[in-house]
């Protein structure tokens, strides 16, 4: 499905957005409640990568030895049921994706759960899926990673931690770049009852065999799917409001510094009745330079930005987005060049320069990557662009196009 988005402006200036739930918390409490089945959960995400899981997880359940198990584009998946099926004893366990996610490496968990006495071997490149996994109770407890990995490997480790016979204690080698999302994973394995250290580069996680009392978690909305309102405001006139709903204003999601960052583009964020109010300030921009080492899910939608406000930015940290859905450095810079943008990329970061034109009905292909569709959408408030293959953006948040339309933006499709 390719989506024409004619220029648009903001009609609804009071519109109220219900976001689905976090990818990142329900993934991780699909998880624990697969471990711990008397945890409720509520405001579950509606993405295609939480589906996955929790069809994959379900999966488990109904069958008794053996299972294909196939992930899709569902990189958080593939990481955290890697750890979860290295734990369900008596089962064999294929575990396969994409050809993009066969492309995507996976052997800094496998290793390290081998480490720990796990039963994982590669059906066919070394370091990348498919996997299969012969599931087995682990005694070890004592693992170490590089620090500067994606923390979708050490939460892995994390949430299967407390069902391991000894607890786990893992040291974490070097500068650590992740630390919002292990804390998030720690501070949703507190919130279930088990126990929890991180002290310097070590985190221990207590051995619990079960949860007593019942529990039901309300998760929060998610944040990154928040990026493309705070872009989208941005670009419009002043005084443009728009409500989210359900935000914290303690959130545990790292992408919750959107708050910080858009005040360089205008964007006023306040809390109230579990809402958040973005709303555009008479301001003057100015080119931002950023470490998005702690929240790079957020960068396209920045970059985005910025050229689309005529300003520059420099955004370093980002060294594991080119082993996202596609390389997403390389993707950006591919398209905001057909746009008219001036950008270098490198291995960790991209360098944007000013500039005040924008190019008319480009067409952006986004590498069935869904934050490069919903990433440059904003763009329709300042030209006519068309997005292919829209519907990718279902992957974390399927109503996103149906949300545009509601708030003013012209879209149509068309197929070519």
């Amino acid at each position: 499905m390719n989506l024409e988005l004619q220029k648009s402006k903001i009609v609804n200036h009071q519109s109220s957005i219900k976001i689905t739930g976090s990818k990142s918390e329900t993934n991780r409490l699909l998880l624990l409640q697969a471990l711990y089945p008397n945890i409720e959960l509520e405001n579950v995400s509606k993405s295609d990568d939480s589906e996955v899981m929790l069809l994959a997880l379900t999966q488990n359940l109904q069958l008794s030895t053996y299972n294909l198990i196939d992930v899709h584009h569902a990189g958080t998946a593939m990481r955290f049921l890697t750890a979860y099926f290295a734990i369900q004893q008596n089962k064999e366990i294929i575990l396969t994706g994409s050809s993009r996610m066969k492309d995507r490496p996976i052997g800094i968990v496998v290793d390290a759960l081998n480490q720990l006495g796990a039963d994982v071997t590669y059906k066919g490149k070394k370091g990348f899926p498919p996997l299969k996994i012969n599931g087995k109770k682990l005694i070890k407890n004592k693992v170490s990673l590089s620090a500067n990995v994606s923390s979708q490997y050490i939460s892995a480790l994390l949430l299967i931690a407390p069902k391991l016979e000894n607890g786990l204690e893992l040291t974490l080698e070097g500068e650590i770049t992740s630390v919002p999302y292990i804390n998030m994973t720690l501070a949703l394995l507190n919130e279930i009852g088990v126990k929890t250290s991180f002290e310097n580069n070590t985190i221990k996680v207590n051995h619990q065999p079960s949860i007593i009392n019942r529990q039901r978690i309300t998760i929060e909305s998610d944040w990154s799917s928040a990026s493309y309102w705070y872009s989208i405001v941005a670009l419009s006139p002043a005084r443009t409001k728009i409500k989210l709903s359900s935000f914290k204003e303690n959130s545990l999601q790292g992408d919750s510094v959107l708050i910080e960052i858009y005040k360089n583009f205008g964007v006023q964020t306040s809390f109230g009745n579990n809402e958040i109010i973005l709303e555009k300030s008479n301001y003057y921009h100015q080119s931002v330079i950023l470490d998005l080492s702690k929240s790079p899910d957020i960068a396209q939608t920045i970059v985005v930005t910025s050229f689309a406000l005529g300003l520059g930015c420099r955004l370093n940290g980002l060294h594991t987005l080119k082993i996202k859905e596609t390389d997403r450095l390389e993707a950006l810079r591919k398209e905001l060049t057909k746009l008219g943008a001036m950008i270098l990329t490198n291995d960790s970061g991209l360098i944007l320069a000013p500039s005040t034109r924008i190019k008319d009905n480009i067409s952006i292909k986004t590498y069935q990557d869904h934050r490069m569709a919903m990433a440059f959408a904003p763009l329709a408030l300042k030209t006519n662009l068309i997005i292919e293959d829209a519907e990718v953006v279902s992957k974390s948040y399927p109503t996103f196009w149906d949300d545009l339309k509601q708030v003013g933006f012209q879209i149509e499709e068309f197929s070519v």
